[in-house]
């Protein structure tokens, strides 16, 4: 039986939990394909399940990984959206460790394997659809984004903060985002954003009124929570939204009932999974509005008007060094791993 390296973890922890083993090759069952796997997209949803504060808890021993790229090579059962020999990319929506992608042959279902444009390297095809599939759901379904708007962006320079903003900009509104780093500002102006705050020195509510010409921003995309909350509040447009897409600041979370009865905001929660389906936690795919999306970002992607920032490369060998420079909050842009 040939076999290939996969990576697994036994335990919750740190990186150094993360082991490369090699195991038997698989065969796809119904509905599943296998794939020979070229690169890893990386986010923070794995580090969160590596250390069990993530939506899915991990039956050990415990696959990981959300995004890969590659090429099929055995389709199961009753599959016909894709065959082998196609180049595709792996789309969220599936178990993170049932179906894990950090390994050198991955089985992933059939519907999550997307065929990519031909323009993208599979480093880029890699970092495609958890950033992209979140912006456009939370802008285009939820938040109902006109050209014109404003969007702030908060806590920018990861993969989904950078998809937000191409989105923003393909949507004809304008971004406001921040930053704890005055040495990423020029580099996420270079990305499209319009205007760039720094956290650390200048204050979030008055620029945000300052470029709205007083009246603050239509919609707020914001993965922070915790304790931030009614700084957004005050910074978000009369009748405006504030997304809540993560809480990287906690789950303590105050409401600012004063402002909300001011402003007369609407506070949402929002998991990218409320489109795209997660079976573990029985959510089913809204099918109509995951084809609509792989449309357009396709579409974007392969015109150019999309392109994945690449923060930095690692090959397996490195998952843990990778999964530390993750942690460490220095990138700008998607992690890959290359297999």
């Amino acid at each position: 039986m040939s076999t290939a390296k996969s990576v697994i973890f036994s335990r919750l922890g740190g990186p150094e939990v993360l082991e490369l083993k090699d195991l038997p090759v698989a065969e796809p069952k119904a509905g599943e394909v296998r794939i020979g796997v070229q690169a890893i997209g990386l986010n923070r949803a794995e580090v969160m399940y590596r250390t069990g504060q993530y939506l899915e808890q991990p039956q050990f021993p415990s696959k990981i990984g959300i995004e890969a790229a590659g090429v099929i090579d055995a389709v199961g059962p009753g599959v016909s959206n894709v065959r082998i020999g196609d180049k595709v990319s792996v789309a969220t929506g599936q178990s993170i460790g049932k179906y894990g992608t950090y390994g050198e042959k991955i089985i992933t279902l059939a519907s999550s394997a997307i065929p990519y444009p031909k323009n993208l390297t599979p480093e880029q095809a890699a970092s495609v659809w958890v950033q992209y599939l979140t912006a456009y759901f939370a802008f285009v379904d939820l938040g109902l984004i006109q050209r014109g708007q404003s969007v702030l962006i908060t806590a920018a320079t990861g993969g989904a903060g950078l998809g937000a903003i191409e989105m923003a900009r393909l949507l004809g509104a304008t971004s406001i985002v921040t930053t704890r780093s005055a040495s990423k500002k020029q580099a996420l102006l270079d990305a499209g954003a319009d205007h760039v705050v720094v956290a650390s020195g200048e204050n979030l509510v008055e620029r945000v009124k300052a470029v709205t010409n007083g009246k603050g921003a239509d919609l707020i995309f914001d993965p922070i929570a915790g304790d931030t909350l009614p700084m957004l509040a005050e910074a978000v447009a009369w009748g405006g939204q504030i997304i809540l897409y993560g809480a990287l600041n906690g789950a303590n979370v105050p409401y600012p009932l004063f402002a909300g009865f001011l402003r007369n905001f609407t506070l949402r929660t929002y998991m990218v999974y409320n489109f795209c389906g997660l079976a573990a936690l029985g959510l089913p795919r809204n099918e109509e509005a995951f084809a609509r999306a792989v449309k357009f970002i396709n579409e974007n992607l392969a015109s150019g008007k999309l392109r994945p920032a690449i923060a930095r490369s690692f090959p397996l060998s490195q998952i843990q060094e990778a999964h530390r420079f993750m942690e460490s909050n220095q990138q700008l842009g998607k992690i890959v791993v290359t297999v």
